[in-house]
């Protein structure tokens, strides 16, 4: 695709963020400048509606906001971030620097140097939940040493995997994922300005099928407009198919189910890591693949009832993979043990998670 991302060639400003809540909140630090934690589901706008706060905050926001990337870190290699042009200032003649002190360098630095306009400059971690324990302790010292003129903004999926030290010096900033309705407006006002013709059933198509991510309905809305020049609901099924990961999610059931652990945690490796899910999204598709497979209704309800536990799991921010995993584990485990004499507490909580697992799909 060589034009543009719509993503990026309509960047809302705060009052375009579909999500009102965030709207506000955000609207404070405007007037009040603090240290931010933004947390929500992948894809549902967090660095976006940032990247808005700097352009309503900062006169010179391409100098004043800086934006790091987590991974930028800790996925690559030491000779991969000294080598990096926007980190080599930073780290020349520092060959034998510990890839830790190179981060906590460049860090410090960014802190260091004063705004270019107004009286503070904001740094925006992005991806947080992958910082370790020992680099936020790091940043808790930078945020308290330069907090008169550094504005530090945190994003994540997993506030819990932030030390209480950095989440009690930040606001919390909830950003949930948008409605199906909201969705639509975003993408229609976007096809609007772009001159792209399009249908209400197929807006209403590519919103439903990201399911609350909208930076994938706009990047899918994008895609069936240069490929069919419309977003029709003939148009959208042509070009993006059959959405969701449900076949590879009934094989990985199918794997587990047969004693092949590996095979299975091999796909929930490649959508944890590839299709940027975060696990409980994961968690809600696999319950949803379950339900619409082959499998016994009886083995499916036994499979919701041990997922109960796995969703606590990954809200307290555990390791995603260990979780799915064990939960197929247990499940394959178990496969003869469920009877017509399951007790009624039992169906409660089948029952229960289920109406979890559909809470955030689009109606």
């Amino acid at each position: 695709m060589k034009q543009s991302l719509w993503t990026e060639r309509h960047a809302p400003t705060l009052e375009e963020l579909p999500q009102t809540e965030a709207q506000d909140k955000l609207q404070r630090a405007v007037d009040e400048p603090m240290n931010l934690v933004v947390q929500g589901p992948p894809g549902v706008g967090k660095t976006a509606a940032v990247r808005a706060l700097a352009r309503q905050t900062h006169e010179d926001p391409d100098n004043d906001l800086i934006e790091i990337n987590v991974a930028d870190f800790f996925d690559r290699s030491k000779k991969e971030i000294r080598t990096d042009p926007r980190f080599q200032s930073f780290l020349t003649g520092r060959s034998r620097m510990a890839k830790r002190d190179m981060i906590n360098r460049v860090l410090k630095e960014s802190a260091a140097y004063a705004p270019v306009s107004g009286s503070f400059k904001t740094i925006v971690l992005d991806n947080a939940e992958a910082i370790r324990e020992d680099f936020q302790q790091a940043l808790r010292r930078v945020m308290e040493q330069h907090h008169r003129t550094t504005q530090f903004v945190i994003t994540t999926r997993q506030p819990t995997k932030l030390i209480p030290p950095i989440r009690s010096r930040c606001f919390p900033v909830p950003v949930r994922a948008p409605t199906t309705d909201e969705t639509i407006d975003v993408i229609a006002g976007i096809c609007e300005a772009e001159g792209v013709e399009y249908s209400d059933d197929g807006l209403e198509f590519v919103a439903s099928a990201a399911s609350g991510d909208l930076r994938r309905a706009v990047l899918s809305a994008q895609t069936t407009a240069v490929q069919e020049d419309e977003v029709t609901m003939s148009a959208a099924y042509e070009t993006l198919g059959e959405v969701g990961h449900g076949e590879q999610l009934q094989q990985a059931l199918a794997a587990a189910d047969s004693g092949e652990l590996s095979d299975a945690r091999s796909v929930l490796d490649d959508l944890l890591s590839d299709e940027g899910y975060d696990g409980q999204s994961l968690l809600r598709e696999l319950l949803e693949a379950a339900r619409t497979g082959p499998s016994d209704p009886r083995e499916v309800a036994r499979l919701h009832t041990l997922a109960g536990q796995v969703d606590l799991d990954l809200t307290e921010g555990s390791d995603d993979r260990l979780h799915l995993t064990h939960l197929l584990a247990a499940w394959a485990q178990g496969r003869t043990e469920i009877t017509d004499r399951t007790p009624a507490s039992a169906w409660w909580r089948v029952n229960h998670y289920w109406r979890v697992s559909q809470k955030w799909r689009p109606r």
